[in-house]
């Protein structure tokens, strides 16, 4: 079975056909940084991270890419309030949001534009868009005439023309031939940034900064559109709209992930539960807070708990335990290894990543079994399946990201741990159990369980 993935703009699972043979492109709606990165944002980047492993793993050569809308209505709001230059604000939050992808593992973007950086592209766009009758000049103001495309909009989100109510995007709606115009371009405001185009000054609207770093990068046709759920009107809805009717055929494939909520709502700032990531990574670590956003399939909603959370650290360490003890057997693990095709049938099926961790538990189950029988032969193949399945995840116990680099001190503390644990089998072996357990109890201390294993005494450092 080859690739499957569902396509919101046909409702229906489809067969994943590239533009071009052997080659993907993705381009994912990434932040618009006005504040810091809560769990409901990092989850997009989490899901089409997973995406993007699986289509590298598959074969493809992947362009992946994730702007940056660092001008926008909230970003001035924030610079406003906070009286400091609106991209201070962005850059700011922009290295938050780097930061928090980097520590949840998502592999950096092949390239990540800037709304900002790409002006030109956009007034190149709207003329586009002016010389087919598909958008006009207004009050300094350009907007999308929604009237000209109206056989075609509201597709994607399954709405229609007549049911839709006013864009809401500009103070003075009288500009516009139609209340549900949107604005590509909104003309000079005190205390604004601006950029200069044939129609005045101004600065872009966010759907019109999309279609154009997509298009630079992407070509006017490409393969998949990614965003979360709560994108698809009116901001993915717009960006077909002025894409095609400026005569590009833009996205063939769109994904949409699901969101994450508390209580039933949305997550947002505003609510006050904004769970940022700084402050998950807290709770848990990294690679297991990344496991609980990656389980769940990504078209779902993930309802967020406390309990959840910590079921679901517990179900990453069960497979980082396995991980670690059968290493301390096998010193070399077959990176070629294939793949349970059960995993693979799950990734093709609409990246199932909740039936392809199942299959990772359960060839994990069959690991432990054969640890314990010391079936070394059995150990290293399934100890192989385990980690290249981990790594298509971006969950593998043992990769850099996880283990850290060379840099760390874990050698030292290897060193040194090694000495105490030699010291506590010296004294067991002279049966002193009371200066045993004190090296034991000296270790817990510093951070470090010993584990007493039939292969002798192993350690970490305590969760």
């Amino acid at each position: 079975m080859s690739l499957h993935i569902y396509d919101t703009s046909t409702r229906a699972i489809r067969e994943f056909v590239p533009v071009e043979a052997g080659r993907a492109s993705i381009y994912l709606c990434g932040a618009t940084v006005q504040a810091p990165p809560h769990i409901g944002h990092i989850r997009s980047g989490v899901n089409f991270d997973v995406l993007r492993r699986w289509l590298t793993r598959s074969g493809y050569d992947v362009t992946f890419c994730r702007n940056v809308t660092d001008i926008d209505d909230k970003i001035i709001r924030v610079s406003a309030e906070e009286g400091v230059p609106w991209f201070v604000v962005a850059e700011r939050n922009q290295r938050a949001f780097t930061w928090a992808y980097d520590t949840l593992g998502c592999l950096p973007p092949t390239v990540e534009p800037r709304a900002t950086g790409h002006v030109p592209e956009m007034i190149t766009l709207m003329r586009r868009l002016i010389d087919r009758g598909h958008a006009y000049a207004s009050g300094g103001d350009v907007y999308f005439d929604v009237r000209s495309w109206a056989d075609h909009y509201g597709s994607l989100s399954n709405q229609k023309l007549e049911n839709m109510r006013g864009a809401g995007d500009t103070d003075d709606e009288s500009c516009k031939r139609d209340p549900r115009d949107f604005a590509l371009w909104k003309g000079e405001k005190p205390g604004e940034p601006t950029w200069p185009t044939p129609w005045g000054p101004g600065r872009p609207g966010w759907h019109l900064e999309c279609s154009a770093m997509a298009t630079k990068y992407l070509g006017p046709t490409f393969d998949i559109h990614g965003g979360g759920i709560d994108l698809i009107f009116p901001h993915h809805e717009n960006e077909i709209a002025q894409s095609q009717a400026a005569g590009d055929a833009f996205a063939r494939n769109w994904m949409h992930n699901g969101l994450v909520k508390i209580g039933a709502e949305k997550m947002s700032k505003s609510l006050g539960n904004s769970l940022l990531i700084p402050e998950m990574v807290q709770k848990v670590r990294p690679v297991e807070l990344r496991y609980y956003l990656a389980a769940p399939h990504y078209r779902s909603s993930i309802e967020y708990s406390e309990e959840a959370l910590r079921e679901a650290a517990a179900a990453y360490q069960r497979i980082e335990g396995f991980v670690t003890r059968a290493a301390e057997v096998i010193h070399d693990v077959d990176a070629d290894a294939p793949l349970p095709q059960a995993f693979v049938d799950a990734l093709n099926d609409d990246l199932g990543t909740p039936q392809a961790l199942a299959v990772v538990h359960e060839v994990v189950r069959e690991g432990n079994v054969a640890l314990s029988r010391g079936d070394k032969e059995a150990v290293a193949r399934l100890l192989a399946e385990t980690q290249n399945m981990l790594d298509v995840l971006g969950l593998d116990p043992r990769s850099p990201q996880w283990r850290g680099t060379g840099s760390d001190l874990s050698p030292v503390v290897d060193a040194l741990v090694a000495v105490a644990l030699e010291q506590r089998k010296a004294a067991r072996a002279r049966k002193d159990y009371a200066a045993a357990d004190a090296i034991r109890d000296q270790l817990t201390a510093a951070g470090i369980t010993v584990e007493d294993t039939p292969h002798g005494a192993r350690w970490e450092l305590s969760r």
